[in-house]
Parts: C-alpha cells; structure tokens; sequence
C-alpha cells in the first residue's frame, strides 16, 4: 500500500478540525495493546487527534497513561461465556461510547469487534475500524464448542461489517478472500495491513552466536501455535544424537480454551526435551541468542514473533496455512512444512541445524523482506490513511449531554 505523508496529514487535519478529533480503542487486553497498536496510537496522537484506550487493565495502566492516552477500564473477558455478564460487556462498552462520542472507534479481535460494533450502533457512532487479526480460537478448533459457536460468529461477523462507514483490517490474503466470499463482506470494506509492523531500529540482524544451536518458539503456550509438535519434532532430533537446544518462550494463556496447562510444560522440561523460558519482554536479545525460529502453527493472522525472527536475521521453519505463508517464501527466508506433520517439522529444522551457510543465506533475505513489505512505518501509515478517510467523513463531535 502507498505510504502517506503523515506532516502533510497533521497539516490537512489542523485546517479541517475545529474540534479535535478523538479515536477510542477497544481491546480486551493491556499487553495486547502495548505490543500490538501501541505506535500506532502513538502516530494517531501525534497527526493531532485524542486517543482513549478502553481495555482490562492488569499490569500496563502506567506505560499507556505516560503516552497521554486516557485509560478507561473495562470488565470484558476474552474467555467468559456467562450471557449476563456478556449482555453487562456489552451495555459498559455502550456506555463508554455514548460518553466519549468518538469520531472513530477501532476494534481489535473477534469479541471486541461483534460486542463493540453492537455498541457503535446503539450509540450512533458510525465510523467503525474492525481488526481481525486471526480468527482464532473459534476457527481453528475442533472442539465441539467452537463448532457450535462457529457458525452464530459467521452471521454476527457478516451482518455487522458490511456498514458502509466500516473497514476491516485483515492481516493476510486468504482471510480477505475469505471475508469476500464466505462472509460477505464488500471488497471496499476490507483494508489489507500484514501484520502489527516491526521495529526494525529495534529487531536488527546481529550474527549467530557460538556454540549448541538454539532452535526457538515464540508464542502464547497454545496447542494451536504447534507446542505440541515442536516437542515431538525435538525428540526425534535429540534421539538422533544431533547436538541442539530446543527453547520455548512464552506463557499459558488461561483464558485461550487452547492454553497448555503449566504443569505439562514443566514436565517437558524435566524429561529434558525442550527448556521452558516462560515470559519473556526482551524479545529481540531471544532472537539474537537463537540459530533458527519456528512455528508450526495451525492458522494464524499474521504471527509477530516471526516477524521479528526475521528481522534480526534468523531463519524460519513454520508450516504452510494461511498467514504463516505470507511471512516465508520456502527455500528462501525459511522452511514450509505441512500443518501438524512432526517428521517434517523435524526434517526441516535438523536440516538448518547442520547447515550454517544456509541458515546465514536465509537470515539475510528474512531481514530484507521485513523492511521492504512489513516494517512499523509501512503498517501505521497504512491505519492512519484508514483513519483519515473516514474522519475526513465525519461531522464535528459534541461533548457529552450538548
């Protein structure tokens, strides 16, 4: 997408904004902002507009309130299936809209999108910004859970983004021809942005430490990020006698149904099969300790950790579905290997592990493709042309109870 000029934006919204336009946020968690949108909110603030921040406040209420958002506190939970407390979600969020008068409100994730875009409607916001940045939980399980929820999500999903003052940020091609096709959703409607962006002044390409190679997984400890298959992919190897480490970084997600339960990690570690790091947020000295980074995910949006993998020029080896694909071109910044087939998980990793030319030659391609097609500035000027064009539609805002 082309990139836009963001001085000469501020100027057109200084001439054009007697009142000061606000954006509002909603996310239903703080981590998740702070590692995903925050630069974007970042650029928003500073083309001159408010930013309000509606999410679950656990341990980041201080890092977003010195940015000079406002923090509005909210009770939703990823993870909650009550319909009373849903139906209290959703008249807090109408409550916060109705109050705030946004000009604009952006959406991130399944649930903030259909809870939030109820609440826009009911109170009268009509410029709408819906991120999916993966379908989730609710898509890729088998359960009978997600199954049962699946098809409900698909007629909220297509009723409510085909408004003509909403846009859906999809992170990958094939979720747009999906939301096209299955959804119903207007071509106009959708935005394509691949991914949250990469800092790429902070993720840079430092050569491969000495020693045991390091073969690393980044993710939230879901069986559907391919934990499962990366463990069993290590036992091959190390019964092969092939000298490696296998690290995992990263925690359970207790409200994900997905979430490997701690104790299971723990065991994992004691049988010496792989070492569990835990959280971690010094993501970019992780990859510079590493030789190789994998996924094996089951589908995803467009996973981060393998864009920051690539930018500090370490080889990948993740599956071919939908969004992992769009990060590796095979053979030249990584490895693609069919969804939940351990033996080539396993094949593909041992092979970079003896192959230091190849894992070098990867890198350096990996680190190229990020700051040509997935870089921060290519991702916030990509929102920030969304957000103008329907703030350029908008009427002035008034103040609650005018």
């Amino acid at each position: 997408m082309e990139c836009v000029n963001v001085s000469v934006m501020v100027r057109h919204s200084e001439k054009n904004m007697k009142i000061k336009k606000k954006i509002l946020f909603l996310v239903t968690e703080d981590w998740y902002f702070c590692s995903h949108r925050m630069s974007i909110a970042r650029a928003v603030r500073d083309m001159g507009c408010e930013v309000v921040i509606a999410t679950r406040v656990k341990e980041h209420a201080t890092e977003i309130k010195k940015e000079g958002f406002k923090l509005i506190p909210i009770r939703l939970k990823r993870s909650n299936k009550n319909p009373v407390t849903e139906i209290v979600s959703v008249i807090e969020i109408i409550l916060i809209y109705i109050s705030e008068r946004p000009d604009v409100v952006h959406h991130v994730a399944i649930k903030p999108v259909i809870y939030g875009s109820v609440a826009a409607i009911i109170s009268g916001i009509k410029s709408v910004v819906n991120a999916l940045a993966g379908l989730g939980y609710i898509f890729t399980s088998g359960d009978y859970k997600a199954r049962l929820l699946r098809p409900f999500i698909k007629l909220g999903l297509s009723f409510l983004l085909r408004r003509s003052d909403n846009r859906v940020i999809i992170q990958n091609t094939e979720d747009r021809q999906m939301m096209v096709k299955r959804f119903g959703i207007p071509q106009k409607n959708i935005i394509l942005i691949r991914g949250s962006g990469v800092d790429t002044n902070h993720f840079i390409p430092v050569a491969e430490p000495q020693g045991i190679p390091l073969v690393v997984l980044v993710a939230r400890m879901l069986w559907d990020k391919g934990i499962r298959e990366f463990v069993e992919a290590a036992k091959i190897i190390k019964g092969q006698k092939t000298d490696a480490r296998f690290i995992l970084v990263g925690s359970p997600d207790v409200e994900n149904p997905s979430s490997i339960p701690k104790a299971q990690l723990l065991q994992w570690q004691a049988e010496g099969i792989i070492q569990w790091w835990g959280y971690r947020d010094d993501i970019a000295a992780i990859w510079a300790q590493a030789h190789i980074a994998v996924l094996p995910s089951y589908r995803e949006g467009l996973p981060k950790a393998l864009l920051e993998a690539a930018s500090c020029g370490r080889p990948i080896v993740t599956t071919d579905t939908t969004g992992c694909r769009e990060i590796v071109k095979h053979g030249e910044n990584g490895l693609l290997v069919p969804v939940q087939n351990i033996t080539e998980l396993a094949r593909a990793i041992d092979s970079l592990i003896k192959d230091e030319n190849t894992r070098k030659r990867m890198g350096l391609r990996g680190r190229q493709m990020v700051e040509s097609e997935f870089s921060e500035q290519i991702v916030i000027n990509a929102h920030l042309a969304a957000y103008q064009e329907l703030l350029s539609s908008t009427t002035p805002r008034l103040k609650a109870g005018a």
